[in-house]
């Protein structure tokens, strides 16, 4: 069967490259959205209207029966529950880009992964350095991850003047750094464990690998068991927004219906006759139904999944994770204390220090390699970049923090991912202006 007219050819390319792109238009345009969430959680913080609006996010929601309470506050809500999907998009994106994407290649994978890997492990001994001795030292996990968003943002200013390879790297780097991020939560601040409760998460994760191997596809069994899952992992003390990264990890990318079966359906269907006899229960409805189904599962459950989710993630979560945690007083007393210092210097810091450091070793080692385009002046402005932790930062600081000094460590945080973005926004332009003066 030849292909339509009707549209451009398909090339094989486009499995891959055509989601990225996608990807990366929701995640400029959410950078702009969440800019504007942080900037009007910040602004109210600080406004007359500072004690109303930081009060509205410790409203409790839930429901109550008799002595068994089941609510918490809205922002809880927020961190723990809605930011499960955030996790479970974060997991299934960087799911498709080892299994579809381009990094199925390793030595390609091994450059953004050393990257995330220095970009993890410098400002963590910066932060420790800093803090020695002091009772804070235990948050050195909220120097290690890079808001994606953000990231991709500020590159999205410069449109094409820089390479595509660069935007490649940083959302893989980005990708890399907030997985790494969520281990650390589910194991690094987790509370005393519940074995019961973990039994019971893993009882369930079996239940859904069974019956993928059975061949259920109704995603909303699936919904249902990720739900009991994160109260099973609530319960066991385990960060429950681990719950989203194992769902993703374990979604499947093979499809189901294969592209030499969908056009057959629809070679069938096509050959039926024009006019309306599509209603009642009628072979040609059945054909109807069957060509639907095959359309829906020719695209693999991990490619769907983050179609879906993505836009949700991108304009509705992570707007609200702004304004519930990005408020913070500006005060001469959240700015004086050592954890905004050592938050400041380890993102802003030692998150492009290490980055780049570890890249370059990776090349040099040949255990990585450079795709075209993606210069070392390109790749140490994108590691300026990944000083802006926000996102995950905040995250990490509202688990690892007390709220005596969770004002600091967010001015850290803030004031780090500021200058993160100014220096690498700056570098860039000098870049791509020096280009467009060579030609």
């Amino acid at each position: 069967m030849t292909q339509p007219n009707d549209g451009l050819p398909r090339e094989a390319a486009d499995r891959f490259t055509l989601p990225l792109s996608r990807f990366l238009r929701i995640e400029a345009a959410a950078g702009v959205l969440l800019l504007l969430a942080a900037t009007a959680a910040l602004l109210l913080a600080n406004s007359p209207w500072a004690g109303t609006f930081l009060r509205f996010w410790k409203t409790p929601v839930g429901l109550e029966f008799g002595p068994h309470d089941f609510s918490r506050s809205l922002s809880s809500w927020i961190n723990d529950g809605l930011m499960t999907l955030f996790f479970f998009v974060v997991a299934l994106e960087l799911k498709r880009e080892l299994v579809l994407g381009e990094l199925r290649d390793l030595r390609l994978a091994a450059l953004p992964l050393a990257g995330a890997l220095g970009g993890m492990l410098v400002p963590i001994s910066v932060y420790l350095i800093i803090m020695a001795g002091k009772l804070e030292l235990h948050g050195w996990g909220t120097v290690m991850a890079t808001d994606t968003a953000f990231v991709i943002g500020c590159v999205a200013l410069f449109g094409r003047r820089v390479p595509a390879s660069l935007r490649l790297f940083l959302l893989s780097l980005a990708i890399f750094d907030d997985v790494g991020a969520i281990v650390v939560v589910a194991i690094g601040y987790s509370e005393n464990l519940n074995a019961f409760a973990l039994a019971l998460a893993a009882l369930v994760l079996a239940v859904v690998a069974g019956l993928a191997r059975l061949g259920i596809r109704d995603l909303r069994i699936y919904f249902l068991l990720g739900g009991l899952l994160w109260i099973c992992l609530d319960v066991s003390g385990i960060h429950a927004t681990a719950a989203g990264v194992v769902l993703g990890f374990i979604t499947p990318t093979a499809v189901w219906v294969s592209d030499t079966r969908l056009r057959g359906i629809l070679g069938g269907l096509l050959a039926h006759p024009t006019g309306e006899h599509w209603s009642g229960d009628t072979e040609n409805r059945r054909d109807l139904l069957r060509a639907g189904i095959a359309v829906t599962e020719s695209l693999s459950p991990v490619e769907r999944l983050e179609m879906l989710l993505h836009p949700w993630t991108g304009f509705m979560i992570m707007p609200l994770f702004a304004l519930a945690n990005a408020g913070v007083v500006i005060s001469p007393a959240n700015l004086q204390q050592a954890v905004s210092v050592a938050i400041f210097a380890g993102l802003a810091l030692g998150k492009p220090l290490g980055v780049l450091s570890f890249s370059w070793l990776a090349v040099r080692l040949g255990l990585a390699v450079r795709v075209p385009g993606l210069t070392w002046p390109f790749l140490a402005a994108g590691a300026f970049l990944t000083g802006i932790g926000f996102t995950m930062s905040l995250f990490i600081a509202g688990v690892a923090f007390s709220p005596a000094v969770l004002g600091a460590a967010k001015i850290g945080i803030l004031s780090a991912s500021i200058v993160s973005a100014a220096v690498g926004i700056v570098w860039l332009t000098w870049l791509t202006r020096r280009n467009a003066s060579n030609y």
